[in-house]
């Protein structure tokens, strides 16, 4: 099978010729911009200190090119579009050295100017008449957003302030997508994982807005999780306006690029804690369900793209409402969280999900087991999950730095020895 055939027989519950993998096609199956580097100069791929380009600043992600997609027998490439989570496209690269020596490239607006305490500040749009909206610690590894609220006056809340970031797809981006999307089916025969901002509802990530640089509405992220139990119809009032927007978005992708991907995200929204989820069944099919089968609805009766949703920690409660709201893929499947066994989940959900992850622990076994243990991991995940299809193998959330490199190896040579 080529990669697309293997993703696409695997999405369709069905034993492939070989497991499916993916790293580096979404930006929450991806690997840290200093693991990718010890990747390719372990594998031979660059000479030593050739920078590695930072493709997502926020959580500080690799490039993961096609030779190392080779390299490693991955099944899928990233389709998505030209902007960051600080407002600045990805374009006039330049080199940087990140606080644990790795040699990178990094947006030329990306600030690179450490604080005198050595924290590293970001700005919205790169602009630094205005303050800083997201921080790297000194020493640290990735970014947190700053959280800039202003003053809450309940009668004087206004949706429309939570809808500033959405709009309809500009047809430069739309080209964009479409050149993405030329380039990697001429040079490649992977599956084509797509993402499009503003399709992911209450994403707390993206609630903080480190893009603009004066955000409106409700931001912090304290307040916003009040929200959602406090003031539900402000909350339901901010989705329907994004609905509208990521329906007539979604179109005019399919116009420009048809069914030419395989998978697209459509929720990055964390529902859980490590323990289980934050709100029940019954609030999740109030607030956030209508929603996103509407979305998936659309999706489903007019193009043959696969939707993919990333939720973190202990969701089991809310599987069967997941599966109602249309999802056709669950990831990172954080099989250390409350209630997300491998075997439950697998028997329970096997034939309604497909699960994209849950091939390793990153919190723990990756980071810090022996090799020994992380293959012993890998091939227990890949005997639960692989029988029958449904299962892309990927860790559990990106991979992080500081990652023993022998783990990651140890992790990739058992794939390759039972996939």
């Amino acid at each position: 099978m080529t990669s697309k055939e293997r993703i696409e027989t695997t999405l369709a519950h069905k034993e492939p010729d070989k497991l499916a993998m993916d790293f580096g096609a979404g930006f929450q199956t991806g690997i840290a911009v200093s693991m990718v580097y010890k990747l390719r100069q372990e594998l031979g791929l660059d000479a030593p200190g050739t920078p590695v380009k930072v493709i997502e600043p926020y959580q500080m992600l690799g490039e993961v090119k096609e030779d190392l997609r080779e390299a490693l027998g991955l099944d899928c490439a990233m389709v998505a579009g030209t902007g960051t989570i600080f407002g600045f496209p990805n374009k006039d690269w330049k080199e940087w050295t990140t606080p644990d020596g790795t040699p990178v490239l990094v947006a030329g607006l990306f600030n690179t100017d450490p604080e005198p305490n050595g924290d590293i500040l970001q700005y919205p749009e790169g602009d630094k008449s205005v303050g800083p909206c997201a921080n790297m610690p000194d020493g640290g590894f990735f970014f947190d957003a700053i959280i800039r609220q202003d003053p809450i006056e309940e009668d004087k809340l206004d949706p429309k302030d939570n809808l500033e970031e959405f709009s309809i797809i500009s047809d430069e981006e739309l080209e964009h997508y479409k050149q993405r999307v030329d380039e990697l089916e001429s040079s490649t025969e992977r599956a084509l994982f797509c993402t499009m901002g503003g399709l992911s509802y209450g994403d707390i990530a993206l609630v903080p807005a480190t893009w603009l640089k004066h955000p409106k509405g409700i931001r912090d992220v304290e307040e916003w999780y009040i929200s959602t139990a406090l003031r539900p119809d402000y909350i339901k009032a901010v989705f329907e306006g994004q609905c509208e927007i990521a329906l007539e978005s979604l179109k005019r992708l399919h116009e420009t690029i048809g069914d030419r991907i395989t998978i697209i995200q459509t929720n990055g929204t964390d529902f859980g804690t490590q323990n289980g989820p934050f709100l029940g069944p019954d609030q999740y099919r109030d607030l956030y369900l209508p929603y996103q089968k509407r979305l998936h609805d659309w999706i489903h009766e007019n193009t043959n793209w696969k939707t993919f949703m990333h939720c973190c920690g202990g969701i089991w409660p809310l599987l069967d409402c997941i599966v109602e709201a249309g999802f056709d893929i669950l990831n990172p499947v954080q099989c250390s969280a409350t209630g997300m066994e491998p075997e439950k989940l697998k028997k329970e959900y096997g034939d309604k999900l497909v699960f994209w992850g849950g091939g390793v622990d990153t919190q723990k076994t990756l980071p810090f087991g022996t090799p020994e243990e992380v293959r012993e991991e890998v091939k227990q995940r890949i005997e639960v999950f692989a029988e029958g299809g449904g299962f892309v193998f990927c860790s559990i959330h990106n991979v992080v730095a500081n990652v023993p490199i022998e783990n990651l190896m140890a992790m990739f040579e058992t794939v390759k020895k039972y996939r």
